[in-house]
């Protein structure tokens, strides 16, 4: 059974349809508790629109909210979101708030652990010929696989003393996505593109999403990964209100409405649930059209 976007995300449903109250209150609906997904699976329950997809999947007690968000997921003709859903707490310059270098990590080593071994699934073999990587939004580390080399891996991050201590890159840009989100780079160009913990502060995504899609080789990867985890004043208002399975429908939109996407996947691959920092990915492949 297909889900509706409306079903999982009614709020936000309402703002599309310029219900200006419900506009008004949205931090304080959104942030009031209860996950947008979990009031899908309440609903589920109470039967409402028949027998639900959640119905049968939630009978598989291993099965996480965030991996079953985007399945069947049937999207609304327009992007349902509002620019008041992309501003920050903190709206100053990016430039100035990441212009001291952090040499720190902003997972905890099992979620790094745990991102390593799925890069090392999906990543074509190191050193193979003609292949090239990005990192977007990249600091003094990227956690790929241990050894891992292609003769072109670019980072593009907010600090150049990051970036230089970052040893699998070849080339790095220092770009600030929020300002200007056009990517430097030729159509085309990249087998895969990856994002750690930073998808949920970009205040123009549709724009980089697109630019990824075309940057990106037919059949190329895209990768995006999120924890619970971020500089709060930093993230987008709709990141900071919505639950870890709202996340992933939220990035799962971004595939969606920048075109030339298959169907965005959620995977979680948390390594300890409830005992470490949970790790969620976000993927999707630009259409092959050869």
């Amino acid at each position: 059974m297909a889900i509706r976007f409306a079903t999982v995300f009614p709020v936000l449903s309402k703002l599309h349809n310029h219900n200006n109250q419900i506009r008004g209150n949205r931090r304080l609906i959104l942030g009031f508790g209860v996950s947008i997904f979990a009031q899908f699976v309440a609903m589920a329950d109470r039967g409402v629109g028949g027998k639900s997809f959640l119905v049968s999947a939630r009978k598989q007690q291993d099965v996480s909210p965030v991996e079953q968000a985007l399945n069947n997921m049937e999207w609304p003709d327009q992007f349902p979101f509002r620019d008041e859903d992309f501003q920050r707490f903190d709206e100053s310059a990016d430039s100035v708030f990441y212009d001291s270098p952090r040499f720190v990590t902003h997972i905890d080593d099992p979620a790094i652990a745990a991102l390593t071994r799925y890069y090392s699934k999906v990543f074509p073999p190191s050193n193979t010929a003609g292949i090239s990587l990005l990192d977007l939004c990249s600091s003094w580390v990227s956690h790929f696989p241990a050894g891992y080399n292609q003769d072109k891996i670019v980072g593009m991050g907010m600090n150049e003393e990051e970036l230089k201590r970052n040893p699998v890159l070849t080339e790095y840009i220092v770009q600030d996505l929020n300002i200007n989100p056009k990517l430097p780079f030729e159509d085309n160009s990249f087998d895969v593109i990856t994002n750690v913990v930073s998808v949920d502060y970009l205040n123009k995504p549709l724009d980089v999403f697109k630019e990824m899609c075309r940057i990106l080789k037919p059949g190329g990867l895209a990768v995006m990964s999120f924890s619970n985890r971020c500089f709060f004043t930093k993230a987008i208002s709709i990141w900071t209100s919505t639950s870890d399975a709202d996340h992933a429908i939220i990035v799962g939109s971004y595939f969606h409405y920048a075109g030339g996407f298959e169907p965005p996947q959620a995977v979680d691959i948390s390594p300890n649930p409830g005992r470490s920092d949970p790790m969620y990915i976000v993927y999707s492949r630009k259409v092959n059209t050869a």
